[in-house]
């Protein structure tokens, strides 16, 4: 099959792959547009936007999924929910990333950075439809792909220590270390103050009401900062 060319035809293609019908054609074609592209414009503005939609709608599921967890458990949950590599996936399975409009340069970029363009197109996609359907477009369109994997993958990426301690092995050849900076607070309500340590890399630092808690804060600010799993504001 070939290449959609024109809008229409990208408009079509990704109609019939997520099942929503969409309205705007310029904002559907800025939205799978590359800046590479040349193009008039891309999908910059638009991933700033799906971001903080796609943020919202999970931060809200994992909520009232999880009336127990703490506010890190959430956050770890989270960010394993919204990493480049899980949006990448998803925009994989809908068979979405052939119709994102590229320059012939991108071809020649490395895996990560290919990776971080069909994440980035996936998030401009939830902002094209979130700008034509609200947020109640938006919230169906996550749930009904980010639901099942909020038990899945957002259980398997809640530990950000062995995520972190996986990564810190491939690109520094060394383990975390983690360091009790400080502990405060009364003794039936302590917070723990922790940085963790790898060679080569800048430390990361988190509090927590537990040992564990705090860590795992360390080791996701590590994660993040290094693009490793993506931030997002929530």
């Amino acid at each position: 099959m070939s290449k959609p060319s024109s809008g229409k035809e990208v408009v079509k293609a990704v109609e019939e792959r997520i099942g929503i019908t969409l309205n705007n054609i310029p904002l559907l074609e800025e939205a799978f547009t590359h800046s590479s592209a040349r193009a008039h414009a891309d999908y910059q503005r638009l991933e700033f936007l799906g971001d903080r939609v796609l943020g919202l709608v999970i931060a809200e599921m994992l909520f009232g999924k999880f009336p127990k967890a703490t506010e890190g458990e959430l956050s770890i949950r989270l960010n394993g929910l919204v990493n480049a590599e899980v949006l990448a996936e998803m925009t994989d399975e809908l068979r979405l990333g052939e119709l994102i409009r590229t320059g012939s340069d991108v071809k020649a970029l490395a895996a990560r950075k290919q990776l971080n363009i069909r994440a980035d197109v996936m998030e401009a996609l939830i902002a094209a439809i979130y700008l034509q359907d609200g947020i109640e477009g938006a919230r169906s369109f996550i749930l009904a792909h980010w639901q099942e994997r909020a038990m899945s993958i957002g259980q398997a990426r809640a530990d950000a220590k062995t995520a972190l301690q996986e990564w810190a092995h491939q690109v520094a050849g060394d383990t975390p270390r983690y360091v009790i900076e400080e502990r405060s607070g009364p003794d039936h309500e302590p917070v723990f103050t922790i940085s963790v340590k790898i060679k080569g890399i800048a430390d990361g630092r988190g509090q927590g009401r537990s040992k564990r808690e705090a860590e795992q804060h360390a080791a996701l600010e590590v994660l993040t900062r290094e693009g490793v799993w993506k931030a997002t504001d929530v």
